[in-house]
């Protein structure tokens, strides 16, 4: 069996969803994205390999492998959809910049226990989780970019 169909079943395990070709194709067209990637980059890249399949399609699919936890969805200053692989991946937050859109990834373990700690304290199950902070990138604020 081809691995991506295997973790396409996994992921799609107990979701009454069908292991389709055009699901497998966009799961390993968007793990194979590098960094954050939105869904019409996805589209354009796959059709630029050759492999038909429609907009819909890929933005269903995208939406479906970030239920499965297969993706992470982010938004970023644009307001629309930005992707990132999360199988594998350690958990980060991003530091944005409101000038120039640079995303700054980072991570750390006190970071993780405060929220978790408050997760705990409040009786929160949380599903999933996305710390974005907004700014400006030392290249920015040292050239007077900042209003």
């Amino acid at each position: 069996m081809e691995p991506d169909r295997d973790l396409l079943r996994r992921l799609l395990k107990g979701r009454n969803r069908r292991c389709t070709a055009a699901r497998r194709a966009v799961l390993r067209g968007a793990l194979s994205m590098p960094g954050h990637f939105e869904a019409d980059d996805l589209l354009a890249r796959m059709r630029r390999t050759g492999r038909r399949v429609s907009r819909g399609t890929v933005y269903r699919t995208l939406k479906l492998l970030v239920e499965c936890g297969a993706l992470r969805q982010v938004a970023f200053t644009d307001r629309h959809a930005h992707y990132e692989r999360a199988l594998g991946q350690p958990r980060h937050a991003h530091l944005i910049c409101l000038s120039c859109g640079r995303v700054i990834e980072f991570s750390g373990a006190s970071l993780e226990r405060e929220l978790g700690g408050a997760c705990r304290a409040h009786r929160f199950r949380p599903l999933s989780r996305t710390v974005e902070v907004t700014g400006y990138c030392a290249r920015c604020a040292g050239a007077g970019e900042v209003p």
